[in-house]
Parts: structure tokens; sequence; C-alpha cells
């Protein structure tokens, strides 16, 4: 195969992966923060009420776990984007391992 017939051969399947790329643009997917975890009895969960505090399983400071669809993608933290709230990315989980937890 000449080197012209190679590249011409290389764009059609790299245009053709952009077009597959444009229709996975438009699939909704949810994105979670999770701020921490913990353990507690049901007992313990029918005692909440109003002003009641949980300890979670995370350091004040520490970076958040940013999840899509439950997949752990980046760690972040929480900032403040006028009157809500935002988060700024910070460690991106690598590719290969986030496939690896699916």
């Amino acid at each position: 195969m000449s080197e012209e017939n190679k590249e011409e051969t290389r764009d059609v399947v790299q245009d053709g992966v952009k077009e597959n790329l444009k229709v996975l643009e438009n699939i909704e997917v949810v994105m979670t923060v999770e701020v921490g975890r913990t353990e507690i009895t049901i007992r313990d969960l029918l005692r909440l009420n109003e002003g009641s505090v949980v300890e979670l399983d995370r350091l004040a400071g520490d970076p958040l776990d940013i999840l899509v669809n439950n997949t752990k993608i980046a760690k972040g933290e929480i900032v403040m984007v006028g009157e809500r709230f935002g988060v700024r990315f910070g460690e991106i989980v690598d590719p290969e391992k986030r496939v690896e937890s699916i």
C-alpha cells in the first residue's frame, strides 16, 4: 500500500472515530461529588434529627472524589461560583484504571 493510500485510509478512520464521538456527546451521565462515607446502624440512622452530626471517613481539606455513573474519574475541591457551589478538578484518574473499575 502506498503512503498516499495509507494516509487516505487513516483520514477515513479518523473521520469515522470523530463521527462516533459526536453521537456519544449527547449521552447524559450522572456526575457525583462525594464528600465522604460512614457506616452506621439502622438504630443510629433512625435517631438522626435536625442538627445531628455524622462523622465521615475524610479529614477536612482532603480532596473529594468525583464520580461519573459511580466510576471515580478524578479528585477535586469545592469552590464557590457566585452563589452556587462548584467543583475544581484536580488529579484525574488514568483512563486505563477507570476502565478496569467498570
